[in-house]
């Protein structure tokens, strides 16, 4: 902007009976000190280069989305990481005790270093059941996971959905974890027991 106090260059006197001559618009120069400001040659193109009018191509406006995507994929990941991980450290723990009352310690000992499944006969039931919940847990684990990962892409609840992602990666990790500790702690006890 100008100041409108400022003076204007007033244009030379021209005489009759000629055209007048374009004067050329004031060079803007800021009222500040330090580098100087590069300006355009005279008769040099003022608009934008390119065609491009105005601003950069701005990206297209979303419409706002709910977070249902994401919240979805925490509730899956949930599921998978902790409710399917207690029923199976329960299952583990019916199996070390079923074991552990059915044999004693060197029998099982045997049992173990020579690599016999014989030892599971006695809660083979309870194995299947600890099988099937591992098997849902790894599907939900795996639908969570993806879900998630889309959740983030696409905006659409993206805490949960990092959440979900996190919670879904490192649930199988807690799973083998909690159900190995519950295993032989129950195997110890009913063992030692006997």
């Amino acid at each position: 902007m100008t100041d409108p106090q400022q003076s204007r260059p007033v244009p030379p006197p021209v005489a009759p009976g000629y055209p007048t001559p374009p004067v050329a618009p004031p060079a803007y120069a800021p009222q500040q000190t330090g580098a100087p400001v590069y300006q355009a040659p005279p008769g040099a193109f003022g608009g934008p280069a390119g065609g491009y009018a105005g601003a950069p191509y701005a990206p297209p406006a979303y419409p706002a989305r709910g977070s249902g995507l994401g919240r979805v994929a925490l509730l899956l990941a949930l599921l998978a990481a902790v409710v399917l991980t207690i029923v199976g450290a329960v299952l583990a723990w019916q199996i070390g005790q079923g074991i552990g009352s059915s044999t004693d310690l060197t029998t099982l000992e045997n049992s173990v270093s020579a690599e016999d499944l014989s030892i599971f006969t006695p809660v083979r039931d309870l194995v299947l059941w600890v099988e099937i919940t591992s098997w849902a847990a790894t599907a939900l684990g795996i639908w969570a996971l993806v879900q998630g990962i889309v959740a983030i892409a696409k905006r659409r609840g993206r805490g949960p959905g990092i959440a979900a992602v996190i919670i879904a990666a490192l649930g199988p990790i807690v799973y083998v974890v909690v159900g190995y500790i519950a295993f032989v702690i129950a195997l110890g006890i009913s063992a030692t027991q006997r």
